[in-house]
């Protein structure tokens, strides 16, 4: 009979970690993020300086923006290579990409953890469209992030006449995953976790390879009575290590939320969203969503649309998702994004990907830092820092429809309404609308080859992609297209006559 796995302290277990190791951690902003074995590991480091040289492997963000996830192993001589899908909420991994300190690759997180299961099957990778005339794609930079990364992780095939990206496969060494229940065999079961990730192609890729699993839990049980329940089966794990509270937070905003493991029961309380130059957008954005469409809402502006939704009971209509794996309810917003209020599901996020990447999305809206005369879309460098696309690049290539959201101008941009008339109290110092994005990380000429519809809304103006190029198409009750657009835009649009956007948009309550 095998041996169990050991319920270890996480010093102990993270001392078994050799230089040089491959190292994959499973998680999402702070959701399914194994903070014990991430803090462990750091105070490992700084008390004998090793292991060293490792290479992380991750889909999703993880981290705070501060100290927690990711920052802990932003340690130069402790990483050696990060391969990461989101970089923004580890600024300190960040710092260190910028400084030419490691080398850096930001890849589609929805291809991360596909590639999880490739790596665990020992295939040779993943070969997708997704990333196609991005960044990413080697004829434009191959996702590396800065001069010291050179080795080519993503290649060119041409597959019966068609294009295509392979994102190569490579060992996994040591596992990093999280649950919520191990029982005295290391089967792991997730209860009280809002997400199920991709814990499971992490500790089969990791077993495969003649590496090291290491669970962290909330507690240890002496069985677990449903065997569907289990995640993680308890042959593919080494070492169990018990979490404190303060470690094992369900997500990085909150200790724990019943709504994230519960589904509705028909009434759903959400706070009204206050009148800006977001709620316009927000509600514009919502009249594109058709009833009984299945919605991908991206994480910051576009989280006006569910407000909004709940707001004048249009909840029911339409499934709302999150590439982290829920289905249904209501997306969480800050240090809790990627869990759901009241999802009716949640499956493992290897395969709501596969879901997105096979066309499923019938709308996607998703934020813009800048869009430029091609209808191309930057969402992740920007104001000197590297923000990383995490799932946008899967989400937008894929969704049927888009709608991108920003405000027309950026930085302290103030509005307001008198008589159902948007006033612009003080104009955005910077252009969102530009020549050419700094970074494509949606090609909006692949998108109209591909037959897309794509819409980009702004609290004054909406515009469509076209072949002709950007069109505008509305323009809000009080705004002057020659002095309040058109002059403030890097390019010149496509104009007519356009229409008024709905009056609803400019409800001030």
């Amino acid at each position: 009979m095998r041996a169990a796995a050991k319920i270890v302290s996480a010093a102990e277990a993270v001392a078994a970690i050799p230089s040089g190791a491959t190292l994959a951690i499973g998680g999402f902003v702070g959701a399914g993020h194994p903070e014990a074995l991430t803090a462990a590991l750091e105070k490992r480091f700084l008390e004998s300086q090793f292991p060293r040289d490792l290479t992380l492997l991750y889909a999703a963000g993880q981290g705070d923006r501060g100290e927690r996830g990711m920052n802990h192993l932003a340690h130069v001589g402790l990483v050696r290579r990060v391969v990461g899908g989101h970089w923004n909420l580890a600024p300190k991994l960040g710092s260190m990409a910028f400084a030419n300190q490691i080398e850096a690759y930001n890849l589609p997180q929805g291809v991360i953890c596909t590639l999880l299961r490739e790596i665990a099957a020992k295939r040779p990778g993943v070969i997708t469209k997704v990333g196609l005339n991005s960044f990413i794609d080697p004829l434009k930079g191959g996702g590396k992030m800065n001069a010291r990364t050179t080795e080519e992780l993503v290649e060119r095939l041409t597959l019966d006449d068609e294009t295509w990206l392979r994102y190569r496969a490579f060992p996994i060494t040591v596992g990093f995953i999280r649950a919520t229940s191990a029982d005295r065999r290391g089967n792991l079961s997730m209860e009280r976790e809002g997400l199920i990730g991709e814990v499971l192609p992490i500790a089969q890729a990791a077993k495969n390879h003649g590496g090291i699993v290491i669970a962290q839990v909330e507690r240890i049980v002496d069985r677990i009575p449903d065997p569907k329940s289990v995640r993680v089966p308890g042959a593919l794990v080494d070492f169990i290590v018990v979490a404190e509270p303060a470690q094992h937070a369900q997500t990085f905003g909150e200790d724990f939320n019943e709504a994230y493991v519960t589904a509705a029961n028909g009434h759903r309380t959400l706070t009204t969203m206050p009148f800006s130059e977001r709620k316009i957008i927000g509600r514009r954005a919502l009249m594109e969503i058709r009833r009984d469409e299945i919605v991908n809402l991206g994480i910051g502006l576009p989280e006006a649309v569910a407000a909004i939704a709940a707001e004048t009971g249009r909840l029911d209509e339409f499934t709302l998702t999150v590439e982290s794996g829920p289905i249904g309810g209501v997306p969480a917003s800050g240090l809790s994004f990627g869990c759901s209020h009241f999802p009716e599901a949640i499956v493992d996020q290897p395969s709501q990907f596969d879901f997105y990447d096979g066309g499923g999305l019938d709308i996607a809206v998703l934020g813009a830092v800048e869009i430029d005369a091609e209808g191309s879309v930057n969402v992740s460098s920007f104001a000197g820092r590297f923000a990383g696309v995490g799932g946008f690049v899967n989400i937008a290539q894929n969704a049927k429809r888009l709608v991108f959201c920003c405000t027309f101008t950026a930085g302290e941009l103030e509005v307001a309404v008198e008589n159902d008339m948007l006033r612009i109290v003080r104009e955005g110092r910077h252009a969102k609308f530009v020549k050419r994005v700094q970074q494509v990380c949606f090609h909006g000429p692949t998108a109209l080859a591909n037959g897309q519809q794509v819409f980009y809304i702004t609290e004054r103006a909406v515009f469509e992609l076209t072949r002709e190029g950007l069109v505008l198409r509305e323009v809000a009750p009080g705004i002057d297209v020659a002095k309040q657009i058109l002059p403030l835009m890097e390019f010149t649009p496509v104009h007519g006559e356009p229409r008024l956007m709905h009056t609803d948009c400019f409800q001030s309550s």
